[in-house]
C-alpha cells in the first residue's frame, strides 16, 4: 500500500496517474475528495483530511509500505511553520506505524553554502531532515524553480510581461511537475533503493528568465517580456497577497540564493533528467491555458 499525499496537486496528480498505472494499491489522503477525477475515486482508498492533521495521518499511515510526501503551498506564518511544523504528525505516525519508505518532495540547496540561509528552501530542506529522523530510507525529490508556476502568471502573460526578481541573464534549471511525478513514482514503484539522499530532478537546459518569455513569445506569438522587479516590489507584492512579512522574506531568500547560484552547484551526483523542455512544456501546456 502507496500513501500520497497532495493527490490533486500539480506534482500528486501526475503521481497517482503514474502509480495506478503500475498496478499499484493507492491510499490518498485528501480534503476534498470531490476534487479527484470519478476514474480515479473507485480505484483506491480515501481517507479524507488534511495530512497536518496528526488524527488524519495515523490512519492513512498504518499499514503503508511507502509515502509520497508533500507540505502543501498553505500560507503559514513562517516558512519553517509551512514545511518542518506541517510535518511533524506525519513523521511521528510514519515512525509509529515504521514505514519503510518515504519520497518527499524538497528543494534544490542541501549541501551547499546557501543551505542555511534560504527560506522556504531552507525550510524544506529541514523537513526532509526531519523525515530522516523516522530511520526510514528517504529519497528527497529536490527540485529547481517549476515551468508550471508560469501558469500563476497567465494574466500578466497576456499582458505582455512575466514579472519576477532574479536577474534577467541569469541561466537556471527549470522542470516541468508532470516529470518530477514521474520520477517521485518510479521511486515508489521500483523500492530497491536504500540509504537517505536527496535526488536533483532537472529539466534538460538551463534557461535565463529572459529565455523563458523569448520561448513564450515565440511559441504563443504574443510579444511577451520579463519584467525585472526589486526585491523589495516582490516582497510588498507578496504581503499585498496576504502572506505574512517572514514568509514573504522567505520567498525573497530562497529566490536571492538563486540568483547567487544555489540551484547551478546543488549536488548532480546522481541527477533524474526530465524529458520534458520548457518550449514543449509551452506548447502543450501553458499555451492551451492562455487560450482558454
Amino acid at each position: 500500500m502507496i500513501v500520497v499525499t497532495t493527490p490533486t496537486g500539480n506534482i500528486g496528480r501526475h503521481v497517482v496517474r503514474h502509480l495506478l498505472d503500475a498496478g499499484e494499491a493507492l491510499r490518498l489522503i485528501v480534503r476534498d475528495p470531490s476534487k479527484l477525477p470519478q476514474d480515479v475515486r473507485g480505484r483506491v482508498e480515501v481517507v479524507e483530511g488534511s495530512h497536518g492533521d496528526a488524527a488524519v495521518v495515523d490512519q492513512a499511515f498504518r499499514g503503508a509500505d511507502a509515502v509520497f510526501w508533500v507540505c502543501p503551498p498553505s500560507p503559514a506564518p513562517t516558512p519553517a511553520a509551512a514545511t518542518v511544523d506541517f510535518a511533524r504528525p506525519g513523521t511521528e505516525a510514519m515512525r509509529r506505524h515504521g514505514v519503510p519508505y518515504i519520497v518527499a518532495v524538497t528543494t534544490l540547496g542541501r549541501d551547499t553554502p546557501w543551505q542555511e540561509r534560504a527560506g522556504n528552501a531552507t525550510g524544506s530542506i529541514h523537513m526532509v531532515d526531519l523525515l530522516r529522523t523516522t530511520g526510514a530510507a528517504v529519497r528527497g525529490i529536490a527540485l529547481p524553480a517549476f515551468m508550471d508556476n508560469a501558469l500563476r502568471m497567465v494574466g500578466a502573460i497576456r499582458e505582455g510581461r512575466i514579472p519576477g526578481p532574479i536577474a534577467p541573464d541569469k541561466k537556471l534549471p527549470h522542470t516541468a511537475a508532470r516529470d518530477s511525478g514521474a520520477a517521485a513514482a518510479g521511486l515508489l514503484i521500483d523500492r530497491s533503493w536504500s540509504g537517505q539522499e536527496d535526488v536533483p530532478v532537472l529539466g534538460p537546459e538551463e534557461l535565463s528568465y529572459a529565455d523563458l518569455a523569448a520561448i513564450v513569445s515565440e511559441v504563443t506569438g504574443r510579444e511577451v517580456r520579463y519584467k525585472h522587479q526589486t526585491y523589495e516590489a516582490y516582497k510588498e507584492t507578496a504581503m499585498a497577497r496576504g502572506l505574512t512579512d517572514a514568509f514573504a522574506q522567505g520567498f525573497v531568500d530562497m529566490l536571492r540564493a538563486k540568483e547567487e547560484g544555489m540551484d547551478n552547484v546543488a549536488s548532480r551526483a546522481t541527477p533524474i533528467i526530465g524529458a520534458t523542455s520548457f518550449r514543449q512544456w509551452v506548447e502543450e501546456v501553458l499555451q492551451p491555458a492562455l487560450a482558454g
